[in-house]
């Protein structure tokens, strides 16, 4: 069966009509929906920061610029691994995503893509990228690839997201995998410059869902997900936000140490201190009962991340 489901033509009586062309301005308009609603299923954004973490690592694997061809290979199988990883999380969090206002437009609870169809896209999606991986890098790069599905699929989506308030935490080894993958398809092993890299992202990422967290609690609540701003205090959320925040600055600094020159350190010092003030600021705020904006952390955390693996990249050449 396609994968791509249309909209048969029809005539008045409700008929297929004979010799009708085979493309019509209905038609290729339906196509492009249905096309782009698959690529929505893909989550590209998410897609976009995974990568904007892989390369910078590659490049600090090989001390600089790795051939063009492995890049290549690394950006292609990794984004149809990350892409792969969300469409069959969409297929699962079907129902959750159907109850929430922030997700209730997506192809599956749309019904502009079918569950079965978009279930056999992730898995050919995986299928493809692990080929790709197999064949043109190592397999612990490839072993790696399927292991950060498989725990973003089954111990993440199927199973940490819907019973603890714990899921975003344990969760994070999935966003931080690209780091270890990138590394491993240079060198074919993990060095501890490779896990100081992951941690960075493994921490990151918790003041940076947190403030979407809180910004969409009432849509988790509604769905009986258990995030931690729905079930437990702001105090606590908020120390939590604080708490990893100061993980990710200080692992960061961390890289810094393990060899790295101040073409690294000294951008890291500046945001990394931007980063800080920015979560406290949250937290004193929410302490104080006053009107916050979780989502200004949200988005310096996205340019903190670009930055230090920017400034990581262009120490890794110079």
């Amino acid at each position: 069966m396609s994968m791509i489901t249309e909209r048969p033509v029809r005539n008045s009586a409700g008929q297929s009509p004979v010799g009708a062309a085979e493309e019509t301005p209905g038609r290729s308009r339906d196509l492009r929906v249905v096309l782009a609603a698959y690529v929505t299923l893909t989550k590209p954004r998410i897609v976009e920061l995974l990568l904007v973490t892989t390369v910078p690592a590659m490049m600090l694997a090989h001390g600089g610029m790795p051939s063009l061809w492995l890049v290549a290979v690394v950006l292609v199988g990794g984004s149809l691994a990350a892409g792969a990883a969300s469409v069959i999380n969409c297929y699962v969090d079907r129902d959750i995503d159907e109850v929430m206002r922030r997700t209730k437009r997506r192809p599956l609870p749309a019904h502009t893509v079918t569950p079965r169809n978009a279930l056999i896209f992730g898995l050919v999606l995986a299928a493809v990228s692990l080929a790709i991986m197999t064949a043109f890098t190592n397999l612990l790069a490839a072993g790696l690839t399927l292991a950060a599905i498989l725990y973003y699929d089954v111990v993440y989506t199927l199973w940490l997201k819907r019973t603890t308030a714990a899921n975003t935490f344990w969760g994070g080894a999935c966003g931080a995998a690209p780091v270890l993958i990138g590394w491993a398809a240079v060198t074919g092993s993990l060095s501890p410059m490779a896990w100081a890299l992951f941690a960075v992202v493994f921490f990151w990422q918790l003041p940076h869902f947190y403030p979407l967290a809180m910004k969409y609690k009432d849509d988790y609540a509604r769905a009986g997900i258990p995030m931690l701003p729905v079930v437990a205090s702001v105090r606590r959320v908020n120390a939590e936000i604080v708490l990893f925040s100061w993980l990710t600055v200080l692992t960061s600094l961390a890289v810094w140490a393990l060899g790295l020159s101040p073409i690294y350190g000294v951008p890291t010092l500046v945001v990394g201190a931007v980063f800080l003030i920015e979560a406290h600021k949250l937290a004193g705020r929410a302490s104080r009962g006053e009107a916050v904006k979780p989502m200004r952390l949200f988005h310096w955390s996205t340019t903190y991340l670009t930055i230090v693996f920017a400034a990581a990249a262009l120490d890794a050449l110079l």
